[in-house]
């Protein structure tokens, strides 16, 4: 998700920022340099030590695309692990928005998020299972008021309508890129069919009249879920006092 969210919004002409770390970080730069977009990695280290090693062609592809290796630290300094949360400041602090795709109870990312509120930045998050320890601190920021994020859509809604004027201008729209999600295009489930066939788009149905409805099919909670999955997809969308309309 990291990468295909990253190639997603390169795409569009957006600069990922990100740590040149060893996974979600790596990942990112992978997605904006497959799009074929800028990326800026922010070093833990002296600008002329590569850290991890094995990221020395991806730098190289990161400056080839007119992006950038910066670094608060002087030349030479190792990979010394006080370092990496200190530089995440820089992260936040360069970017209009942090998007946290995998952060653990104690992490360096969840610094980042911290340091992204107390800059005034927005923040994102990819929703992830309650069991995966890697995703406590994405589902922590989304029940603390994040965007919940799905696909690059919903990271492009929340910017400012002139910079997305602005980039819509730089790129060709005659040829729109793949684009990613957590909730791909397939086919809808049986029980997401049957909920589909019932709402309508210009009049809203209650969820107890849902329910009813569909006693006879569906029990209660695969209602709920496959709603949640609906609404999610963008398929279906909730007004106030539990009513349901089709989103299209």
């Amino acid at each position: 998700m990291a990468e295909r969210l990253s190639k997603d919004l390169a795409a569009r002409g957006l600069v990922i920022i990100s740590g040149m770390a060893r996974g979600v970080d790596t990942a990112s730069h992978r997605g904006a340099i497959a799009a074929g977009g800028k990326t800026v990695a922010v070093f833990g280290t002296g600008i002329d030590v590569i850290y991890p090693k094995e990221n020395n062609r991806l730098s190289e592809q990161i400056l080839s695309l007119g992006g950038a290796l910066i670094s608060e630290f002087p030349v030479g300094t190792f990979a010394a692990p006080q370092n990496f949360p200190i530089r995440n400041r820089i992260i936040s602090g360069m970017s209009a928005g942090v998007l946290v795709v995998e952060a653990a109870e104690y992490s360096g990312t969840r610094i980042t998020a911290r340091c992204a509120l107390e800059q005034n930045r927005d923040v994102y998050a990819v929703p992830g299972n309650v069991t995966n320890k890697g995703s406590w601190g994405p589902n922590t920021l989304i029940k603390q008021g994040a965007k919940l994020v799905a696909t690059w859509e919903d990271v492009w809604e929340e910017l400012p309508t002139d910079i997305q004027d602005t980039l819509n201008s730089l790129r060709d729209e005659s040829s729109p890129p793949e684009t990613a999600s957590l909730f791909p295009e397939d086919a809808p489930t049986p029980h997401e069919k049957k909920i589909m066939r019932l709402l309508k788009s210009d009049e809203s149905t209650h969820i107890d009249e849902i329910v009813e409805r569909l006693e006879q099919e569906l029990s209660s909670s695969e209602i709920f879920s496959a709603l949640f999955e609906l609404e999610l997809d963008g398929k279906v969308r909730q007004l106030p006092g539990k009513n349901f309309v089709k989103s299209f």
